[in-house]
């Protein structure tokens, strides 16, 4: 109900680590950020891209204005993919150390973002690559400036210190996270993302929805992530159903991109454990694979299996999408099929045999989730335990429908 007291049209800028601008008409604030970036001696950026989105949601046509307006020149990398892969990330950087770039301009979902975090850090290190970033072969310490336009309402990143890129050749997909890639300044403006897809408006929601679910569960979750997830899938499960009746129902966007942010800061505090140490692997070997859609195949097994541990934290936060959980650890199943029949009235009911995995991946996606650099970390703080019986069990449960 509080919401019909917001004003969507109206700009804030909501701190954080990162300074956000965000509602509806945000993306002029980039000439503000333009004239801060050039009055701190910035006068070359790397703007990192896909393909398209970036022209498409008419984003670049004021990124552009304000930097030629702010006397900052530019050379634009869009050829980021999803899951972007380290030569992505060394292709760019490479252009951006030629042309003298001192600060990385992102423009997009996830994916850009966190592509663009790994080449701020690379222009500090002249002598480092992608790989040794996510091979972990050195921590570092600093980066160039990051600003973040986000297109997406899912993954948080314009908001936090995690970045995610995947080394293809060992079907590695670790995550980083780094105070130096904090970006400077984020926008978040919901009338950029009215162009998603029906799928993309899906998947990138039920993204946040993991997020919190996580965050609220692991074994360094504090209140404030308690707090901070309930109202995030509280909004999902009311405007994710909106935006997809409407694409251009600002209002929706508004508030699915409020979720999103919230929940990039919710795992930037409680961070992340099971679904992500999972899907990571599924995205690897198979990158077509949406990292959200791989994350909803995941999560109602996840819940069946955390359900025990946490049972009070996860009967209040997905009250919205099972009501009348007690809290009790019978109630697990109850729980896990609850999420799983709200997963598929949003249109994904998909599960891991759907996408061609079967019961004989599933030694190799173990395998992978203790061999992938970073992942064991999340295991680490998962609420049932580290074990390969646990991931074994998400895994084949996850195969079909519970």
């Amino acid at each position: 109900m509080w919401e019909k007291d917001i004003n969507i049209h109206e700009v804030r800028e909501i701190r954080t680590r990162t300074s956000v601008f965000f509602g509806v008409g945000a993306i002029k604030k980039i000439d503000d950020i333009a004239r801060d970036l050039k009055a701190k001696g910035i006068d070359k950026v790397i703007v990192m891209s896909g393909r398209n989105a970036y022209k498409a949601t008419g984003a670049w046509d004021y990124v552009e204005k304000a930097l030629k307006d702010n006397g900052i020149g530019y050379v634009n990398f869009d050829q980021v993919t999803p899951n972007p892969t380290t030569h992505h990330v060394n292709d760019a950087t490479k252009i951006a150390r030629e042309f003298g770039a001192k600060a990385v301009v992102a423009i997009g979902g996830g994916s850009p973002t966190d592509a663009g975090k790994s080449v701020a850090i690379l222009l500090e290190y002249p002598d480092k690559t992608a790989n040794d970033i996510y091979e972990f072969t050195f921590t570092p310490e600093k980066a160039a400036p990051i600003v973040s336009i986000n297109l997406t309402h899912g993954t948080g990143t314009e908001t936090n210190r995690f970045a995610v890129v995947t080394v293809p050749e060992k079907n590695f997909k670790p995550a980083i996270a780094y105070d130096c890639i904090y970006p400077m300044y984020a926008i978040d403006d919901p009338q950029l993302m009215t162009k998603l897809s029906p799928k993309q408006t899906r998947y990138v929601s039920i993204d946040a929805v993991n997020h919190v679910v996580e965050a609220a569960t692991s074994a360094v979750l504090s209140p404030y992530c308690v707090t901070l997830a309930r109202e995030v899938i509280a909004l999902v499960h009311q405007y994710l159903p909106k935006a997809l009746e409407n694409p251009d129902d600002l209002e929706a966007r508004y508030f699915l991109a409020y979720a999103a942010m919230m929940g990039g800061v919710c795992f930037d505090n409680g961070l992340l454990h099971y679904t992500h140490a999972l899907e990571h692997p599924l995205s690897a070997v198979k990158p077509d694979l949406s990292h959200g859609l791989g994350l909803a195949i995941l999560l109602p097994a996840v819940i069946k299996t955390i359900y025990k541990d946490k049972a009070n934290i996860l009967a209040d936060i997905l009250s919205s999408l099972v009501p009348d959980l007690k809290g009790d650890a019978s109630e697990a199943e109850k729980a896990a099929k609850g999420v799983q029949a709200w997963l598929a009235s949003v249109g994904v009911p998909e599960k891991l045999t759907d996408e061609g995995f079967s019961d004989d991946d599933v030694e190799k996606l173990v395998n992978l989730v203790y061999t992938t650099p970073s992942l064991s970390g999340l295991l680490d703080i998962a609420p049932s335990g580290n074990g390969r019986d646990v991931v074994e069990t998400i895994y084949k449960e996850s195969l079909r429908p519970l």
